[in-house]
């Protein structure tokens, strides 16, 4: 087992960031749907009022993989949420432990800050992570389920006459 480093993501990180995005698309059956470039994700995760943040995960010195994450918030709780956007580790890094420094880093973090929750969604093909998740003691949120609007269907939405 090599030495496993949690840091914070940097600028310069943005290319990295984005092979991992790709990689991840590319497992989750998904690739053509990502439409981020590196420039887009330095401004979102870097520039002036950054609203998502990133973790890169090094094992001996070489990257092995990243965590994307933001802030949600409970009404119930009355307390901040930490959502877990994307977790991933690269083929040749895993069964080293840095899906689990990662996730713990986020975990400790969450405490050290006061939060209520810490969050995330999995595929529910995805039979690997749910039992790497489940290991860690997480439980699946099986009475909610998710809603999106995006794209073109956000967009009428937003702009549909009548009352807001």
């Amino acid at each position: 087992m090599g030495v496993i480093r949690i840091r914070a993501g940097a600028p310069e990180d943005s290319d990295l960031i984005f092979h991992y995005i790709c990689e991840l698309a590319v497992y989750e059956r998904a690739r053509n749907e990502v439409t981020a470039t590196p420039a887009m994700l330095r401004e979102a995760l870097f520039g002036e009022q950054p609203r998502a943040f990133s973790l890169i995960c090094d094992i001996d010195n070489e990257p092995a993989g990243f965590a994307i994450y933001f802030y949600s918030f409970s009404t119930w709780l009355g307390k901040y949420g930490l959502f877990l956007e994307d977790l991933y580790v690269s083929p040749d890094h895993r069964g080293q432990g840095a899906g689990k420094a990662l996730l713990r880093y986020l975990a400790q973090q969450a405490v050290a800050e006061g939060c209520g929750r810490f969050e995330w969604n999995v595929l529910d093909w995805n039979e690997p992570a749910i039992r790497f998740y489940e290991a860690c003691g997480a439980v699946a949120m099986s009475e909610w389920e998710g809603y999106r609007l995006e794209g073109d269907a956000l967009q009428r939405f937003a702009t549909e006459p009548g009352p807001p």
